[in-house]
């Protein structure tokens, strides 16, 4: 990673992995408060502030001169460049806070103020791809987008980040940047190439597989280990992915299953082999020099993506969806990239990164010029095409009690 004129000691480097785990809390359904469950148990009846058009939301609005940013621990130079060179442009001025610690906390937060109408303390936030999202939009919580206004957006973002199964169109959301969860390896250790699901079950690694603790993550992996599509599964192909996994398991081919802890044992030996993040494994690499390997198996993984919103509340939306498409200008984008080392959803910005690093030499070159050509941070067409939807669960039937129980008899047994 290229930080220039940073104070950021090898130390914090290291934890900016560390800081991207608590974000996977969207997905793990069975960690939730007891606050949080209870909001989240809340009907749609009654809440809704749904029903506003894009058109009728955003005819009245106007710039204000001000945005309120919420976004990640660590997810945004800490100099914040971008938004200075965005205040210097348009004469905005960006609050920015680190205001979000996981996505249930943040949605018990803000879901009562929503429901009564009111200011949540920002105009633009940062949500995961979960379901706090899915409620968010069922509610009638987020700004409908107008897409005249998002130029940026519309010309320089690639197709996969357009047709989510979540927000098909982006109607609510823009990405801010993704991840893909596949599989890591230690190549010396593990002594030949990686390339499937079932290599997670290969009796030869007995002991030396890490696997995924949250419900939705292993219930992924046990549903491509069975031939089924997450988004696609249902109530039985569960169970079948649930058996696969439990005799994985039984058989002692599981050393542990972890929630933010993988890297350590990964690279110390205690494991060869285990489900990732994508963006975890570039920043070890680089930082600590490491040559674990990444892969998308051949059967699949799956993609999560951090999005940019703005609530329905917000006062100063106009300010909000200026800063948010100013983000995919290619060189912000680039900048932001640099930092972040997950998914950018802006491909052109590749291309600035590559000019930049034409301009420099020694280290700094050969760290733009691996950043820009990482796979993990620029996927092919090819990787793309591989990844899947996470399973969309309804919360009001009881489906998602019903999943993770099936899935934490696994983890937790």
């Amino acid at each position: 990673m290229v930080r220039k004129n940073r104070s950021i000691t090898p130390a914090e480097l290291r934890g900016l992995t560390q800081a991207r785990y608590s974000r996977r809390d969207t997905f793990r359904l069975a960690g939730l408060s007891a606050a949080a469950l209870a909001l989240a148990g809340c009907g749609v009846e009654g809440q809704s502030q749904g029903g506003t058009t894009s058109a009728d939301f955003w005819a009245d609005k106007k710039s204000n001169g001000k945005v309120r940013f919420a976004n990640w621990p660590l997810y945004m130079d800490p100099e914040k460049p971008e938004l200075q060179r965005f205040t210097e442009q348009t004469g905005i001025e960006v609050e920015y806070n680190e205001a979000i610690q996981d996505m249930p906390s943040w949605f018990g937060q803000i879901q009562p103020l929503l429901a009564n109408g009111d200011d949540v303390g920002a105009d633009l936030m940062v949500i995961s791809n979960g379901q706090e999202l899915t409620k968010l939009i069922a509610l009638g919580y987020l700004a409908p987008l107008d897409r005249k206004q998002l130029t940026n957006f519309t010309e320089f973002t690639d197709e996969y980040h357009t047709m989510s199964a979540y927000d098909y169109g982006n109607k609510y959301t823009v990405p801010y940047a993704s991840g893909i969860t596949g599989i890591a390896y230690d190549p010396d250790r593990v002594g030949r190439e990686i390339t499937s699901i079932k290599d997670l079950w290969d009796p030869e690694f007995k002991g030396r597989v890490g696997m995924m603790r949250d419900p939705q993550e292993i219930s992924n992996f046990g549903l491509f280990y069975t031939g089924v599509s997450p988004a696609d599964s249902t109530v039985d192909d569960w169970k079948a992915a649930a058996e696969a996994l439990k005799q994985q398991r039984d058989d002692g081919i599981v050393r542990a299953y972890y929630e933010q802890d993988y890297i350590q044992p990964l690279t110390n030996g205690d494991i060869w082999i285990t489900m990732a993040w994508s963006g975890d494994i570039f920043q070890v690499n680089a930082e600590e020099g490491s040559n674990l390997k990444f892969v998308i198996p051949e059967e699949g993984g799956t993609l999560w993506t951090d999005n940019l919103t703005i609530p329905i509340t917000a006062p100063n939306p106009v300010d909000a969806l200026m800063l948010m498409d100013f983000l995919y200008d290619p060189d912000v984008a680039a900048s932001l990239a640099e930092y972040i080392n997950y998914i950018c959803p802006v491909p052109h910005a590749k291309e600035v990164l590559l000019d930049r690093a034409a301009e420099l030499g020694g280290e700094e070159k050969k760290a733009l010029e691996d950043l820009a050509n990482s796979p993990l941070v620029f996927p092919s067409d090819s990787d793309y095409a591989k990844l899947h939807n996470y399973v969309v669960l309804d919360v009001e039937s009881g489906e998602d009690e019903e999943f993770n129980s099936i899935f934490q008899a696994i983890t937790q047994a």
